[in-house]
């Protein structure tokens, strides 16, 4: 862990985020405590995103030396915010607090892992999990399963270890594997999220499903059509 990144002070909206949730006008010290035990806990989180993406790019080489071929597209890493954190325990009825964030939000450290083909989201899936340090929490698949607007990923739910100067401290990931075609429709529907509210638009809510449906015929296809070239 970079100790520099931990005395960097924490963005001011941050900070009027906290202090609107936890006080802090009258005890000066103990909100200063505070922020510094929130910035620890997000940086643990941190540690643990790198633990994953190390992980997964040892796999990535190893399945490349072994079949001359790599699984995984792309990693990427993400860090929720303070704001979304808090704002997710208030929705749950949560009293808001440090433990509090450990123990019911599994989402705060993200990794999002993008597969070629649909066939090797779940090796790399088999392969992660058979890891002995590694604990699956819980699993949704979004691709057996789709949810109702057609989204499609796996997601797990996992603890990783990661290692303090002084401790060894297990940590929550959460981590998405899908395809390239499940990226792409993922990717531009949250766009659309954010341009439109669409919830109520069932013109646009059609034809999400119908460009999801296309996503999973283009990964079967391509799934097929590598069995045959290999085969």
């Amino acid at each position: 862990m970079d100790t520099e990144e931990l005395k960097k002070p924490l963005s001011s909206d941050l900070e009027l985020h906290l202090k609107a949730i936890f006080g802090g006008a009258d005890e000066p010290n103990a909100f200063k405590d505070l922020l510094h035990k929130f910035r620890t806990l997000m940086a643990y989180y941190e540690c643990a995103i790198k633990e994953i993406r190390t992980k997964l790019e040892v796999l990535n080489t190893a399945f490349s030396l072994e079949y001359d071929r790599n699984p995984i597209n792309s990693i990427h890493g993400r860090l929720k915010q303070g704001p979304s954190i808090f704002e997710k325990l208030k929705r749950k009825s949560i009293v808001p607090s440090l433990s509090a964030i450990e123990e019911n939000i599994h989402d705060v450290a993200g990794v999002r892992v993008v597969c070629g083909f649909l066939e090797d989201v779940y090796i790399l899936e088999k392969a992660l999990l058979e890891q002995d340090d590694i604990q699956l929490i819980n699993k949704k698949d979004y691709i057996k399963n789709p949810k109702p607007n057609g989204y499609r990923s796996l997601h797990l739910i996992v603890s990783v270890p990661i290692f303090l100067s002084n401790e060894k401290r297990y940590m929550k990931v959460e981590i998405q594997i899908r395809t390239i075609a499940m990226d792409f429709w993922a990717s531009l529907e949250h766009q659309l999220e954010y341009k439109k509210n669409y919830v109520k638009d069932n013109n646009v809510l059609e034809e999400l499903k119908i460009c999801a449906t296309l996503s999973m015929e283009l990964d079967q296809r391509m799934d097929k059509l590598r069995e045959y070239v290999l085969s």
